[in-house]
């Protein structure tokens, strides 16, 4: 009986010993880290978990690394599979809430952003400014470029949609690009399946280079349409389209920040002063505004307009008021 007494104690003991000891264990998972300000901490491609968790005991981020290895023998499925790139781990954060961080989404994210207007060559700029992102196309001229993505016959120019693209260390920038791309594909396809009838415009192509012009020429929600509806009807009599932006863009490194009268009669194949039509290419990344306006135009009967000075344009349905125009708000000015 003297036996069994002491069998019960020291089974009650052990019990005692085990469930503070498990008490223990539960407690140093959510221990908050050993960080006073937000850290980045990036996961190695094919890192497991073991490797990281000895890796933050080695920083001071955890205190240590048994308790976590203990608990992913016990219950894997309870933890998620860690997932490659940079995260961000905060004060007061426990020890186990980092480790489910690690496997999440929430990946720390950058930014890259294309205006619209913006040219191909400004688009290459930012590509090699973003933070963060792998450089795989410097040092390759535009055709390369363009061969890279599968199209080696296509100017780039136009041809990516202008809009702020998230991306995650290690994305490349031909990723963005291709991305960019894509967008403006399914963007032009949308507006010219929807175009207004008897366009005088034979292909999307067509429609983005006139998109181009329209947004190099305003930015204005309310005169898109109606510029598009001026360049249309020019079209469509025969007349030159003749807007400054393309010469400008035709000028390329000579262009020194004004136009003169010799700018305006040199031949290059985007003077639309002294070419016919359209210009070969877009002049700059259109948006979508932009690019409804181009399939979509405005009725009326102007067939000019200048710029006021103010963003916005006059519009003329004679030559007579346009160079009434012109010397109002251009020469005087």
């Amino acid at each position: 009986m003297r036996w069994l007494k002491l069998c019960l104690a020291a089974l009650a003991v052990l019990g005692l010993v085990a469930y503070g000891a498990f008490r223990y264990w539960q407690s140093q998972l959510v221990q908050p880290l050993a960080i006073e300000q937000s850290m980045l901490y990036e996961v190695p491609q094919g890192a497991g978990f073991d490797r990281v968790v000895d890796d933050l005991v080695s920083r001071g981020v955890l205190a240590e690394a048994w308790p976590f290895k203990l608990a992913k023998r016990f219950r894997p499925a309870a933890w998620p599979a860690l997932r490659a790139g940079e995260f961000r781990l905060e004060p007061g954060m426990s020890g186990r809430a980092a480790l489910e961080r690690l496997g999440s989404d929430q990946v720390v994210t950058y930014t890259v952003t294309f205006p619209e207007g913006w040219t191909f060559h400004q688009v290459r700029e930012a590509l090699d400014d973003a933070v963060k992102l792998k450089h795989t196309l410097e040092g390759l001229d535009d055709s390369e470029v363009m061969a890279r993505l599968g199209h080696p016959d296509q100017h780039p120019e136009g041809r990516f949609f202008p809009d702020t693209y998230r991306y995650h260390k290690g994305v490349s920038d031909k990723a963005i690009l291709a991305r960019a791309y894509a967008r403006m594909q399914s963007s032009l396809d949308e507006v010219w399946s929807e175009r207004d009838a008897d366009l005088p415009l034979k292909s999307p192509y067509q429609a983005l280079i006139l998109a181009s012009l329209i947004e190099r020429e305003t930015g204005a929600d309310g005169e898109r349409a109606r510029i598009a509806g001026v360049f249309v009807r020019r079209l469509e009599k025969g007349m030159r389209l003749q807007t400054d932006p393309s010469v400008i863009y035709g000028l390329g490194d000579d262009y020194d920040g004004n136009i003169t009268r010799a700018d305006l009669q040199r031949k290059t194949p985007y003077n639309t002063y002294v070419i016919d039509g359209l210009p070969p290419t877009p002049i700059a990344m259109p948006g979508m505004a932009a690019l409804r306006a181009a399939v979509h135009p405005a009725d009326g009967d102007a067939l000019y307009f200048v710029a006021k000075g103010d963003g916005s344009h006059h519009f003329s349905a004679t030559l007579r008021e346009h160079n009434a125009a012109v010397r109002r708000y251009i020469l005087n000015r």
